[in-house]
């Protein structure tokens, strides 16, 4: 049986035998006329993908986190074998909680963790440091010259004698304040980690390195010895154990999705249906993931969840659809094959627009950045296959309950919207295509704008706080750095410059005093607790050649004495230059990592280097070049964050502009779809120096993902708006049925979306809880800002001329003809007929 009077617009067909299924365009043909093969398909490819996905690590590698093509890091990593411990190392204090380190008892311990380090796989051994290490040494001025050794006795016993020894050597080696404590009560263990495991050949996995550090250095703490541990895996480590709580966060997201959708729908198999589908889809990703040899690490979490807040979105379109189809009688298999055609072009357009919108990501020139664009993309492609084309057709299936579908209808119906304070605010959304309310709309976002804009130009590019602040400030990982930071002299935060010479280059006095001259620079610079180089080792050995003498605590002119104290600084301190003394490091302890620290030293190295840099091809070439160090690689991705930041907005939005134009073909449409993302990205920037949240690698991908999401929420309500008005409706009731067919989803979803990650704000990980709000703010701006900003700025920009007869406010009246620049389809095909009459 066909009913005509259909408010939607579309004939009710209550028996499938009635419906034309030779109807729609080719593509819908296809997939409804192999429904079963559709659905096997997407089975088989869950159980294959969902394998793989089984088998997806965790884990971070320490080189995919900096910018490697930056020239900073190039030069870092040109030189890395030569600069041992100027990268990624681990940082292990023994503390005796009952005395001090000249203790046996203490001594044995410090050296069972010592031992135990070194066997651990990942360790580069050769330039482990520490009381026990042989490389660890002390040089005293004697009669004869100058005399050294280990600081550790090889004799040592654990005697009276032997304790008094080891005091005299730690004195002698002037390590007080590195590797022994201010207060002489902890020492220090520094282990440079290799890139591989030696014994697997794989990367080295950092959630398991961490994990030996727990069970294996962790396990000799007890009442009387304390251990802390610092460093990049460790931090890497210890958010992989947070993400086992992230992962329940997540799971509390989709209950809560479940939940909110089934509010909406009241229909339990229909809820179940589209939140199983939408875990699918992530299945779907992590296995792809796998198969291309990706692994997750805690900075892409994010994508998870993303690609299930999607496709949720997507999802509820089309149960919308159907949901109202079937409230009218329809049949759930042509009411699927109604909302495939009706939604399926804006669906896939908005996907690709996500697509884009995340791939240009991967212009940030860090390989963490672009592995989460890259599976970002393919989690966003995936849900073309899960969302536009399973949930239609599973729901030809098992269609919706009559209640749930009745219930639509009641919804659809203003008396029933009207039943309480937010039914009606809801009924008076359209009072923005008016022009007095779309004038204080448009007015209320500019000055919000304009103070946003203000505060956002005190957003700092890096991290704000000191320690680690991806976790939270009483986490372990930064209670121990506390602990390091308060008890020894020189930080873990170390900006290395690497003084570049000709093979034997660094004996020279030119080449030497340049560097001491630099070193000082750099001492009078805020934020540098003080240098370390080899500068400053060859004066402190001429002046021990010359008995101690102050008169000679300087660079000698004269080549034989600097050639004997480079020598002796070279034997006395290994890794304080290379072999053939061409690549030595001058390090900078800072007094932390923070943004303003690092742009103070980097600008001092940079102006200094444009000074006294020689050419290449000069007798005794000299070249200072940026940078190694934790601190030194963290400023070098600090710059590329901020270099590639402006990049991403003109790619991301330029790519959002040009899907735009392609979809509604009208420049003044796309300006409207434009003006709330933009909007959201200045708010959101203000509320993230509101909040003390640097930009960063781990924030940097949310400004992306409120464009790729906010966008849906636009095109969902504008592709509706703007056909309803080519058929000639006013924009006051083209906006109505938007709100009614697309709009309540687009709040279902923004709300469910929002209540989902506001979950985050408790997680153990901080930068996952700044994200979480980051992202509830923007999920909820981009809803308001789709619902209010669309009718207020459509009002001026897609609003044509009005007829003068009389009826309502003269601005609610449409023309049929459209003016030129506004929407506007030449020649519509009978598909693009059939969407514009559906509505």
């Amino acid at each position: 049986m066909v009913n005509q009077n259909n408010t939607n617009g579309m004939p009710v067909v209550q028996n499938v035998e009635d419906f034309d299924k030779k109807s729609g365009g080719l593509f819908e043909r296809l997939i409804f006329s192999h429904r079963v093969l559709v659905i096997l398909c997407c089975l088989a490819a869950t159980l294959v993908l969902g394998f793989f996905a089984s088998r997806i690590e965790v884990n971070a590698s320490f080189e995919r986190m900096i910018p490697v093509n930056n020239p900073y890091i190039q030069n870092y990593l040109d030189h890395k074998t030569e600069l041992p411990g100027l990268g990624n190392s681990i940082r292990v204090v023994v503390e005796n909680k009952n005395g001090d380190i000249y203790d046996p008892e203490y001594l044995e311990v410090l050296r069972q963790v010592n031992d135990t380090l070194y066997l651990i796989p990942g360790v580069d051994r050769s330039w482990m440091r520490s009381l026990w290490m042989p490389i660890v040494r002390w040089r005293e001025v004697t009669e004869d010259g100058i005399s050294g050794g280990a600081v550790m006795p090889a004799n040592y016993d654990g005697s009276e004698s032997s304790i008094q020894a080891l005091r005299r050597n730690i004195s002698r080696a002037a390590i007080s304040g590195s590797l022994v404590a201010n207060d002489g009560q902890s020492s220090m263990i520094v282990a440079p980690l290799q890139d591989t495991n030696p014994q697997t050949g794989e990367p080295l996995h950092y959630g398991d390195f961490s994990d030996q550090l727990e069970q294996k250095i962790r396990a000799y703490e007890s009442d009387s010895i304390g251990i802390h541990i610092v460093g990049f895996s460790k931090l890497v480590g210890d958010l992989i154990d947070g993400l086992k709580v992230v992962m329940l966060f997540f799971a509390i997201s989709v209950v809560i999705a479940s939940i909110f959708v089934y509010l909406y729908t009241h229909c339990l198999r229909s809820t179940l249906l589209l939140v199983g589908i939408a875990v699918t889809g992530v299945i779907w990703l992590l296995g792809l993931m796998q198969i291309l040899g990706y692994e997750l690490d805690p900075y892409s979490i994010l994508v998870p969840f993303l690609i299930f807040a999607i496709g949720l979105s997507h999802g509820t379109q089309k149960m919308n659809g159907i949901l109202q189809d079937i409230g009218r009688g329809t049949h759930k298999y042509v009411a699927a094959r109604y909302t495939f055609r009706r939604l399926f072009l804006t669906g896939l357009t908005a996907l690709l627009t996500n697509i884009v919108g995340f791939a240009v990501l991967a212009i940030i020139d860090i390989p963490v950045i672009r592995d989460l664009a890259l599976t970002t993309s393919i989690g966003v492609a995936v849900l073309i296959f899960t969302k536009l084309i399973l949930i239609p057709v599973a729901l030809s299936y098992i269609g919706v309950s009559k209640k749930a579908a009745q219930i639509a209808i009641d919804k659809d119906q203003a008396g029933q919207a009207n039943k309480n304070w937010l039914g009606r605010v809801w009924q008076r959304l359209d009072y923005f295509t008016e022009r007095k309310w779309a004038l204080m709309a448009i007015s209320a976002s500019v000055l919000v704008t304009a103070i946003s804009t203000v505060l956002m130009m005190d957003l700092q590019i890096g991290d704000l706080d000191p320690g680690a602040p991806e976790l939270r400030p009483n986490s372990r990982y930064n209670q121990d750095n506390a602990y390091i930071t308060s008890h020894y002299g020189l930080s873990s935060d170390q900006f290395a410059v690497i003084m570049k010479t000709g093979v034997d280059g660094c004996r020279f006095y030119r080449p030497l005093q340049t560097m001491d001259q630099l070193a000082w620079k750099l001492r009078q610079t805020e934020g540098v607790q003080t240098t370390s180089s080899l500068a400053d080792t060859v004066r402190v050995v001429s002046s021990g050649m010359a008995e101690g003498s102050a008169k000679w605590l300087t660079i000698s002119r004269d080549q034989a004495i600097t050639n004997a104290s480079v020598d002796a600084a070279m034997i006395s301190s290994p890794g304080i230059t290379n072999q053939n003394c061409s690549v030595t490091p001058l390090v900078a302890y800072l007094a932390d990592h923070k943004a303003e620290t690092l742009n103070r030293v980097m600008g001092v190295v940079e102006d200094f280097a444009e000074q006294y840099n020689t050419a290449p091809d000069a007798e005794r070439p000299v070249e200072f070049l940026l940078a190694a160090g934790n601190a030194g690689i963290e400023a070098a991705t600090n710059i590329e964050v901020e270099k590639g930041i402006i990049t991403m907005y003109f790619a991301v939005y330029g790519a959002t502009a040009l899907l735009c134009l392609l979809t509604f073909r009208s420049i003044r449409a796309t300006i409207v779809a434009l003006i709330p993302l933009i909007m959201t990205t200045i708010i959101c920037k203000a509320l993230m120096v509101v909040l003390g949240i640097g930009l960063k690698v781990a924030t940097l991908p949310v400004i992306a993902v409120g464009v790729g999401v906010g966008v849906d929420y636009a095109l969902y309500l504008l592709s509706v708006q703007v056909a309803v008005q080519e058929r000639g409706e006013s924009l006051a009731v083209a906006y109505r049925r938007s709100l009614d067919f697309t709009g309540r989803v687009v709040a279902l979803i923004g709300l469910t979306m929002a209540a989902g990650v506001i979950t985050w704000a408790w997680s153990p990980i901080k930068f996952q809880a700044d994200m979480g709000i980051l992202l509830t703010f923007m999920f909820l701006w981009n809803m308001l800002g789709a619902l209010i900003l669309i009718p207020a700025l459509s009002h001026f920009l897609l609003n044509p001329k009005q007829s003068s007869d009389g009826q309502g406010d003269s601005s609610d009246e449409a023309n049929v003809s459209l003016s030129s620049g506004q929407v506007r389809h030449a020649a519509p095909s009978s598909d693009k007929r059939e969407e514009v009459a559906s509505f």
